[in-house]
Formats: structure tokens, sequence, C-alpha cells
């Protein structure tokens, strides 16, 4: 038996025992960081550079770009760094870190996509009123609350998580700290308290999630009246980005969470948590700019400027 004043470190889950493997999971992890980095720095480089992308949904969006950045942050450098020194070990401050970022940086995110839900419903189905629902300050602040909340419940959880007494070790079944594996190791019924914040949130999610359907319901409904095809694909659009990364961020959060218990494995939570914590910080950049020919343009300035100021950079030390 263990207990929490006498854990001064974790143990995570490794992807794999072989060395080469190991290796294999470092270089893929490598790529799709840097994947990341490179899709939410460009988008949040010229969303707040370009002018014209000076707007609500591009506010939001360079929001949700610093939040997918943090999150994937939070996670992989340390999955990669156990796998290239063949260690699983995390300190006890740094899992109590990525508790607090993870429920930080996810809840914001959550709340950051529903207002985005909010913004597009405000842009199509009352567009006379845009300016005035979604002003400056109205986005200022509503971006502030998301933020805010986060912060709040990530102290809560981390608080209330660091805080039980733990019997069942130090091995963590997951590859980052994760509140329900951590629970796992905490003595009998003493985890309540942490199930009851873990339930309350479950309310303000399904809340959330009401929210961001009913919003889509009256969308669907608005576009379908309007009277030309143009008009009907330019707010599908504007819609579809935002639909597709709020279904791959549900989808797989409400699985790892909501699955039942009898075809739970330590293999099975892993490939979903990768899928949760990892995929869509990497791939949000490319759904956004897809269908998006303003962000494109921009995106492209941005990458044209940056090879013109490396080449020159690269002239100037040559000479």
């Amino acid at each position: 038996m263990s207990n929490s004043s006498s854990i001064t470190e974790f143990l995570l889950l490794p992807f794999t025992d072989t060395r080469e493997l190991q290796l294999l999971h470092f270089a893929l992890f490598l790529g799709i960081y840097l994947a990341a980095l490179l899709g939410n720095g460009l988008t949040v480089t010229a969303v707040a550079c370009d002018h014209r992308l000076h707007t609500p949904m591009y506010f939001f969006l360079l929001n949700l770009a610093l939040l997918d950045l943090g999150c994937i942050s939070t996670t992989v450098p340390k999955a990669m760094a156990n796998s290239l020194w063949d260690t699983r070990a995390i300190s006890y401050a740094g899992c109590a870190a990525q508790v607090f970022l993870i429920v930080f940086l996810f809840s914001a995110k959550y709340s950051l996509l529903t207002i985005m839900a909010y913004d597009r419903y405000a842009a199509i189905c009352k567009p006379l009123h845009y300016g005035t629902l979604l002003g400056s300050r109205a986005c200022a602040q509503m971006a502030a609350a998301a933020w805010g909340s986060g912060v709040l419940t990530g102290v809560l959880h981390m608080a209330n998580t660091f805080s039980l007494p733990l019997c069942q070790g130090n091995a963590v079944d997951q590859f980052f700290c994760e509140i329900p594996q951590i629970l796992k190791l905490s003595c009998s019924q003493a985890f309540l308290s942490e199930v009851w914040v873990l339930v309350s949130n479950v309310f303000v999610f399904f809340g959330c999630f009401v929210f961001i359907v009913l919003s889509y319901v009256q969308i669907i409904r608005a576009v379908l009246r309007m009277p030309s095809e143009q008009g009907q694909h330019k707010a599908f659009s504007m819609c579809l980005p935002h639909l597709a990364v709020v279904s791959l961020f549900l989808s797989t959060v409400m699985f790892t969470y909501l699955k039942p218990p009898s075809i739970s494995s330590p293999f099975l939570d892993l490939v979903v948590a990768v899928l949760y914590s990892v995929v869509p910080p990497a791939v949000n950049p490319f759904i956004y700019s897809m269908r998006n020919q303003e962000l494109k343009v921009a995106l492209n300035k941005v990458i044209s400027l940056t090879f013109f100021t490396a080449g020159k950079l690269l002239i100037c030390l040559h000479n």
C-alpha cells in the first residue's frame, strides 16, 4: 500500500516496450506535434496580421488555435520524451500540472466551441443584429469567460483530485495524467467528492451540447428558407468546419467517458485518448482552412512573407 504523501512520481502507460517501436512512436508524435504547431501558429499569425480577418468568427478561431496549441503541448512533449528516453516517470507536481492544464484547456475549448455556435447562429439567423450581438466588447467578454471558466474548473478538479489519499500504487493507465485513471488509485469511497464534481460538470457539458444542437437546428431551418442556392452554399460553408470540429471533439470525449466498463481496456483507452487529445489540435487548422477562401489567402500571404524574409536573411548572412 502507498499513500499520497509518500508518492513523489507517477508511472505513465507506455505505448510499447519494444525499443524500435518507441522510437517510431516518438517520430510519429513529433510529426503530429510539428504539424499542430505549424497549422495553429499560422492561423494565429494570419488572423492577427490581416485586418480583413478582424471579425468575431476569426477572433474566436484565433482563441481556438491558441487553446489547441496548449492542449497538444500539455500531453505530447512528455509522451515523446518518455518514448525517446525509455522511461515512464512523471513527477507528482508534473502530474498535477497536467491535470490542471488538461481540464482548463479542454473546458475552455468546449465553452469556446459553444460560443462559436452562437456566433454562427447570430450571423445566419440574426444578420441585421449581428453587429450588436457580437460587438468587439461582447466578443472579448465571451472569450474571457471561456478562458476564466476553464481556469476555475481546472483549479477545482486539480485540488479535488490531489487531495485524495492514494492507496493503489502510482501506475497510471494512460500516457498522460487523466483524472479517471488517477481516481482508480484512490482509496475506496475517498473519490466520491471528485465524482460529484464530475457529475456537476456533466450537466454543464450536456447544457452546452443542447445549446449547440438547438443553434444548428435553427441555422439549418434558416438556410433551407434561403431563396438562392449560392446563399445556402455560403452559409453551409461557414458552418461545416465548426460542425466538423465540434463533432470530432464531442464524439471522442463522449466515447472516452461514457463507454461501458465492459469494453474498456488499457489499449482502447490509449487509442481513444490519442483521438481526443492529439488528433483534433493537429487537424483543426486544416478543417477550418479547407473551405475558407479568406483564411487561405491570409495563410498564403503569411507563408510567402515568411519565405521571403527567410530568403533575404540567408542572403544577408551569406554576404
